[in-house]
C-alpha cells in the first residue's frame, strides 16, 4: 500500500513544525519555488523559506526532490524559458550547496493558476 501526504505551509514560519514532522516520514519532497521577478528571489534567499525547506528535506532524508517552478505564466515574457533557466540554475546551485546532487533533481514547468503543465503537457510551458 501506498501513502501520499501533503503538506502545504504556504512559506509561513508557523507551519514550519508541520512541514519538518511530515518531511520525517518522506521519500519525496515537491518543492514549489514562484517564478516571479522578487517572489522568486525572497524564496531563494539567505533566509528564504525555499533554501530552508530544501535544507530540512535533505536533512530529514528525503530521498528523491522535485522541483516545481510555478508561476510561469507571470515571468517577463509570459512563460520565458530564459527566466525558467535562471531559477533552475540558482535552485541546482542551493541544492549542491547542501549536499543533493541537482543531476537527480527533476524540475517541471508550471503555471497552478492556469493549469499548464500540470495535468498534461502544455504548448506554453518552455
Amino acid at each position: 500500500m501506498c501513502y501520499v501526504t501533503i503538506i502545504d505551509d504556504s512559506e509561513h514560519e508557523d507551519f514550519i513544525k508541520n512541514m519538518i514532522t511530515g518531511t520525517s516520514q518522506a521519500h519525496c519532497a515537491v518543492l514549489i519555488v514562484a517564478a516571479g521577478v522578487g517572489e522568486f528571489e525572497a524564496g531563494i534567499s539567505e533566509n528564504g523559506q525555499t533554501r530552508e525547506h530544501a535544507l530540512l528535506a535533505y536533512t530529514l532524508g528525503v530521498k528523491q526532490l522535485i522541483v516545481g517552478v510555478n508561476k510561469m505564466d507571470s515571468t517577463e515574457p509570459s512563460y520565458s524559458q530564459k527566466r525558467y533557466e535562471e531559477i533552475v540554475k540558482e535552485v541546482s546551485t542551493s541544492i549542491k550547496k547542501i549536499g543533493r546532487n541537482p543531476d537527480t533533481v527533476a524540475f517541471v514547468p508550471i503555471s497552478g493558476w492556469k493549469g499548464d503543465n500540470m495535468l498534461e503537457p502544455s504548448a506554453n510551458i518552455p
